[in-house]
């Protein structure tokens, strides 16, 4: 499983979770198979999303899918994003 990891600060995290959301058709449509949004604890328009890719090769293709950065912009992302594509090597659940 391959992972894209993004960190970003939002003007208004309210304004930008619609926003992310509506576009999870091009998530999906890149092979993507869920993902996790996590929030600062001091500063709540932080953002960091571990979306969740079936392959390496999807995560790359939504990465340069032409309608991100039009999104971006458009949910207030105020911040260059940091962006990580990884693979999973180990877990476990505590």
């Amino acid at each position: 499983m391959a992972k894209v990891i993004v960190q970003h600060h939002v003007e208004d995290y309210d304004r930008w979770l619609p926003v992310f959301k509506e576009h999870g058709e091009a998530r999906r449509a890149n092979g993507a198979t869920g993902h996790t949004v996590t929030r600062g604890v001091d500063d709540p328009n932080a953002v960091i999303i571990v979306n969740d890719f079936a392959t390496v090769e999807g995560a790359k293709a939504f990465m340069t899918d032409p309608s991100l950065k039009e999104v971006m912009a458009r949910a207030g992302v105020d911040s260059v994003p940091q962006v990580w594509i990884v693979e999973e090597a180990e877990s476990e659940k505590y």
